[in-house]
């Protein structure tokens, strides 16, 4: 995986980071993406958990209204 391409945008960051936040470039960039996973994770739980909210949208007089216990 040493094929990782850059925009010009986050190479100028990573060199400014880099000098404010006394971190080198794996470092930053290692942060960087844990960030991002750990952001992708909560957004795919969060639209799991509202696509599953969808399905179960009935209250509870309209699921049990009909059963005769």
């Amino acid at each position: 995986m040493n094929n990782l391409i850059l925009t010009e945008d986050n190479l100028h960051n990573l060199e400014l980071f880099k000098t404010l936040l006394e971190k080198d470039e794996n470092t930053l960039i290692n942060e960087a993406l844990e960030e991002y996973f750990l952001n992708a994770q909560k957004k795919l739980l969060e639209k799991k958990f509202e696509d599953e909210k969808k399905q179960t949208n009935l209250s509870f007089d309209e699921f049990w209204g009909d059963v005769d216990v």
